[in-house]
């Protein structure tokens, strides 16, 4: 059996062999040992912190309660995750609210105890030009406060490596900025750009873990931007199970809610809540908040006009009769034939028939 010796070359040599070669030096990878052996108990008597039931409640009550940065949805010192499907506003939810808190003035009809903060915004989705298009208008440009500071993602200079090491540097990245600013708010717009892929547990589990890191050794409340599913039903409410990716990030989160779209009206959306642990569920299934994408000025965001239950914006059998009846009625007037409009509109000609006007 021949003995391996290039392990025991030193590195220089390497070099020179590899240059006599004419190829480019690869150090050869090491592989991890893995220590085996029980761990001591002494060594990790720092792990937990143990008292009386008593003296937690003392404790306790000398810590100041968390104040709303987002109504009942989102609290200081609290990781959230704000996830929808594409294209429904939460990009322009997230912005709104970073600028809300930016300034110390709540958004309407949510509540904001919190002082102004310095927030920093990654963002992994909008161009400088994109951004720059949903914030201005005919009266100029939207006056953002000093202390919202928005990031855009640099790609070109992230290392090489394996998909776990460029996400750690995505993250440890961040970490440099939040040093950098001195930020207490980071949203996050959105945990896709990792290329793990949130849907694999352990991959989900360790962002989890370093974002829970982030928040505890820089004092910050963090809200995370998800995606729900491409095929998400339209007829069942919003759970935890929508969010696209591992259902761990929810479970270790300390709060959550989602945007829906209205399939009543595909301009109207709807703010639920889905976890929640400083406060009680305020805006459930039944009591949703409803709102509109505008832009009066020079200011995209959400426009909030009143509560209602999801139900309503459900695509359930009855709500797709009710907006099919005035497409049917218009085919007929033209002189489609009941067999013509179900053809048309994809649907059964006893349906047709019974929707056709009297």
């Amino acid at each position: 059996m021949t003995d391996n010796h290039t392990a025991e070359r030193p590195e220089c040599i390497e070099k020179i062999r590899a240059g006599a070669r004419g190829i480019k030096y690869r150090p050869a990878k090491r592989s991890k040992t893995i220590d085996n052996s029980p761990v001591d108990p002494e060594t990790c008597r720092y792990l937990f912190s143990v008292a009386t039931g008593k003296r937690w409640m003392e404790l306790g009550e000398r810590e100041p309660a968390p104040k709303m940065l987002f109504g009942e949805l989102w609290h200081e010192g609290e990781l959230c995750i704000l996830f929808a499907d594409t294209n429904v506003g939460k990009s322009v939810l997230a912005v709104q609210i970073g600028n809300s808190i930016a300034r110390g003035k709540a958004i309407a009809p949510f509540t904001m105890y919190a002082e102004p903060a310095r927030v920093l915004y990654i963002d992994f989705e909008l161009s400088t030009k994109q951004f720059y298009q949903r914030y201005t208008g005919a009266e100029g440009d939207h006056n953002f406060p000093f202390s919202f500071l928005r990031a855009e993602f640099r790609p070109d200079n992230a290392l090489n490596g394996n998909y776990s090491n460029y996400d750690e540097q995505i993250i440890a990245g961040i970490e440099y900025k939040i040093k950098l600013v001195k930020a207490t708010v980071l949203i996050i717009d959105n945990i896709s750009c990792l290329r793990g892929g949130i849907e694999n547990s352990s991959v989900a589990l360790n962002l989890i873990k370093h974002l829970k890191a982030l928040k505890t050794d820089y004092n910050l409340s963090i809200l995370v931007l998800a995606h729900t599913p491409k095929r998400r039903n339209p007829g069942s409410p919003i759970s935890t199970d929508d969010m696209h990716g591992s259902k761990l990030l929810i479970n270790l989160a300390d709060s959550a809610f989602s945007i829906g779209t209205s399939a009543a009206d595909p301009h109207l959306r709807y703010l639920k809540q889905i976890k929640q642990r400083s406060s009680a569920q305020i805006y459930g299934e039944d009591n949703v908040c409803l709102c509109r994408i505008t832009k009066p000025g020079n200011f995209l965001q959400m426009q909030f006009e009143g509560n209602g239950p999801e139900r309503l914006h459900l695509r359930t059998r009855h709500l797709n009769q009710h907006l099919l009846a005035p497409k049917v009625a218009q085919l007929a007037a033209k002189g489609y034939s009941q067999r013509q409009i179900g053809s048309e509109l994809h649907v059964a000609v006893g349906l047709v028939n019974k929707l056709m006007p009297r």
